[in-house]
């Protein structure tokens, strides 16, 4: 990296500038590095903000079946998933403690019948909430640009999660990109999942770990304990590169470089355009179990380069 930024220097001349935002590019970016865009995100601060579900939601992971007209919220900044349909409880909040200074809106999102709409499945299955990023952008997000989101996600007291071990939620992208040379452009689907555990082997306490989607074969990894709950910030970062890279740390400071959790070509692809970001919601879908009540706070999308 070095040696190419000394030889673009010398035979065609960049800014101090320009030279410093090219080798930044090429490296673990920080999420929320670079400009917000503004049209995209959501603070939920208006106390009017509502979701608008348009029930029975889709199942097509499941029965192909797509049930329109799906929903979305009223401020068109989310929208349901056709894959898998939105959870069943969208809904503005007041701020947990301990919250972004001056935040006074959040938004909860849980589920109840996360397969087939009443026909529990028995098995564990998820919903996903949308942020309207491609549409409201302009198009998707060439890596060129390094975008990236940061949220705020506060984790529940233990004695509030769905009891079952497993996944329980995800902050992922939906990103397109090719493997090798000459491959076909494809959609895949990084992220960031926070598991359960209802008793761990060492202290027989509940606890929870964070789990990267995935190493170059698309295999999950753990890579970091949750040590305390309540606010935590995530964000993944997409570089020129076609990198993904993860990041996550307690409290709503922004990130910072030793925040990043990893960096990888998850299932051997590269990077070419970032389309969204999305949050899954896991729960058994045995038709009486909710899932653990998450809230978020303050999604946004940055980029370092406008063009």
């Amino acid at each position: 990296m070095c040696r190419l930024a000394v030889f673009s220097l010398i035979v065609v001349p960049l800014s101090v500038a320009a030279l410093a935002a090219d080798v930044w590019a090429a490296g673990p970016l920080v999420p929320g590095t670079g400009e917000k865009i503004a049209q995209v995100g959501d603070d939920f601060e208006d106390p009017a903000w509502k979701y608008r579900f348009n029930l029975p939601k889709s199942s097509k992971n499941i029965d192909e079946q797509v049930r329109g007209p799906t929903g979305g919220s009223a401020n068109g900044r989310w929208f349901e998933s056709m894959l898998r349909g939105q959870p069943d409880q969208i809904e503005r909040v007041e701020t947990p403690e301990d919250g972004l200074p001056g935040s006074t809106g959040s938004l909860l999102i849980r589920s109840l019948q996360t397969g087939v709409p009443k026909r529990p499945s028995r098995q564990n299955q998820q919903d996903d909430l949308l942020l309207n990023v491609a549409q409201r952008a302009g198009g998707k997000i060439s890596v060129s640009r390094s975008p990236s989101f940061t949220v705020r996600v506060w984790l529940p007291p233990y004695e509030q999660w769905e009891q079952r071990s497993g996944n329980s939620f995800a902050v992922r992208a939906a990103v397109w990109g090719r493997k090798g040379r000459g491959g076909k452009s494809e959609e895949y689907w990084p992220g960031i999942f926070i598991k359960y555990t209802r008793s761990d082997p060492k202290t027989k306490q509940p606890g929870a770990s964070l789990v990267i989607r995935g190493n170059q074969l698309g295999h999950d990894f753990e890579t970091k304990k949750v040590g305390e709950l309540g606010w935590w910030t995530f964000g993944m970062s997409f570089t020129p590169d076609g990198q993904v890279h993860y990041f996550g740390s307690p409290g709503v400071d922004e990130l910072t470089d030793a925040d990043r959790l990893y960096s990888q070509w998850p299932y051997g692809f590269r990077a070419e355009t970032f389309q969204t970001f999305f949050f899954n919601v896991v729960n058994s879908d045995d038709g009486r179990t909710w899932s653990t009540p998450w809230i978020v706070d303050d999604p946004a999308v940055y980029v370092l380069r406008q063009r």
